[in-house]
């Protein structure tokens, strides 16, 4: 009797319990239905014209870029300038002790200044032996004598003048002005070092030239060899920064390897680009895009293109309605679109947003804009 009343107790909640779930389930299907399809913003894709494109990072660098060094030993007396001052071709940079060249200038001038008149003296001496020498008053051979020793007098002075001009020009070096127009780096030499022209504290600070500036980069053979088949003339460079930022000009290449890297397989290749407000420093990586020509492409909008562990993908809502996701192989960026390579057909519709909501198989009414 016992045991009858115990199944009969375990069947009753049983009853009740798969009730429950079955109350649960019908209650978020109601919810499910109640709240319909998930409202969404998606694009028709279809093949246009866009950009023949190779994407590359590269590192700019100064049209210019120079050593400034010393080139006379001395005391560096005084630094002129500011560290990254932007400066003219010309402008003092530093300036080395110039009293030690100053007296050796003073000397040299004090040389000349002697053999000038011994040169005199010596002139004036051959034309009292000629005259000698015409009258036979003399011997020819004291009259030879007498002008070989204007021509060596003539000689020292000319000796003389060049140590003048050298030491002009050494005490001239004591200023120590910019070879280049363009931007100062760090001084290397703090004032009261004695510099030497011949060991490393000769080299005072560095310069480059950053208008225009220069994007050095590389491309594989396979890229190289569709840039060569287009006219190089008309490939135009374009650039984002560390940040993603739009370089506002677009540059020209100015200089393709003719060799290919055995370890690398790419081409080096440079393009140069105005930077006249000084938005590009050398030394920045870039991100740089070269365009060479048109093709015929599916695009979608950046936004669009998602990635997870399997790489990039996009929700596709299919002809049942419902949203599907798919992997594509994306390209280059254009503007800010994404050129799809492979995943999609031209009549497709790309959602654009709600994300965050999709699911595989979710429902969705989708709301059409212009791709």
């Amino acid at each position: 009797m016992n045991r009858l009343w115990v199944l009969i107790l375990l069947a009753f909640v049983y009853g009740c319990s798969d009730g429950g779930a079955q109350e649960k389930a019908a209650k978020k299907d109601a919810e499910k239905t109640a709240a319909g399809p998930l409202a969404v913003t998606a694009v028709d894709v279809a093949p246009k014209a866009v950009p023949i494109s190779f994407e590359a990072v590269g590192r700019t660098e100064g049209s210019r870029e120079v050593q400034v060094r010393a080139r006379v030993a001395g005391v560096l007396e005084a630094q002129l300038f500011s560290e990254g001052d932007t400066v003219k071709a010309g402008t003092p940079l530093f300036r080395i002790e110039r009293a030690p060249f100053e007296i050796e200038l003073a000397q040299a001038r004090a040389a000349l200044a002697a053999e000038t008149a011994r040169k005199e003296l010596a002139e004036q001496e051959t034309e009292r032996v000629k005259s000698l020498a015409d009258k036979r008053a003399i011997s020819q051979r004291e009259a030879d004598q007498a002008a070989s020793a204007a021509r060596q007098a003539a000689a020292a002075v000319q000796m003389a003048q060049a140590r003048v001009r050298q030491a002009e020009l050494n005490l001239s070096y004591t200023t120590v002005d910019a070879p280049i127009a363009g931007i100062t780096g760090r001084a290397l030499q703090s004032v009261g070092t004695l510099v030497q022209p011949n060991n490393d504290s000769a080299l005072l600070t560095n310069m480059s030239r950053a208008d225009p500036i220069w994007v050095r980069f590389a491309l594989s053979e396979a890229e190289y060899a569709r840039l060569r088949s287009s006219s190089e003339k008309n490939v135009l460079v374009r650039i984002q920064t560390a940040d993603g930022a739009p370089y506002p000009d677009a540059g020209k290449l100015n200089f393709a390897g003719s060799t290919v890297d055995a370890q690398t397989g790419t081409v080096q290749m440079r393009a140069e680009l105005p930077n006249a407000k000084q938005q590009l420093l050398p030394g920045q990586y870039v991100r740089v895009q070269v365009i060479a020509g048109e093709q015929k492409a599916i695009t979608v909008p950046q936004s669009a293109v998602l990635q997870d562990q399997s790489g990039r993908f996009v929700w596709v809502a299919g002809a049942d309605g419902k949203a599907v996701p798919r992997p594509i192989r994306a390209g280059s960026w254009v503007g800010q679109e994404w050129i799809v390579l492979e995943g999609l057909k031209p009549g497709e519709t790309v959602i654009t947003d709600n994300f965050v909501r999709l699911r595989p198989g979710t429902p969705v009414q989708v709301q059409k804009k212009n791709s």
